[in-house]
């Protein structure tokens, strides 16, 4: 999956130093100061994936324990006006 540029996003996460490019990107979220909020696109091997397993795996680089995350399927987090 690749992350996605969404229009609330307001911060940029750059990569953690001494990682490369191919090991992390930067990414773009949203953040109000308790959390940050990104969107990720899969491809369609990806997306055919879910579609026959219906699992979706999510991994933290961090260590020892793993932090608060959440993770969901849906078109948006933000409400509409």
């Amino acid at each position: 999956m690749k992350p996605i540029w969404f229009k609330e996003s307001n911060r940029v996460l750059n990569r953690p130093y001494g990682m490369t490019e191919e090991e992390c990107g930067d990414l773009t979220v949203f953040t109000n100061g308790e959390q940050c909020i990104s969107c990720w696109r899969p491809t369609l091997k990806e997306r055919l994936s879910i579609l026959l397993f219906g699992r979706v795996w999510l991994w933290v680089y961090f260590g020892g324990t793993q932090p608060p995350v959440s993770i969901a399927a849906c078109r948006t987090l933000f409400k509409r006006k």
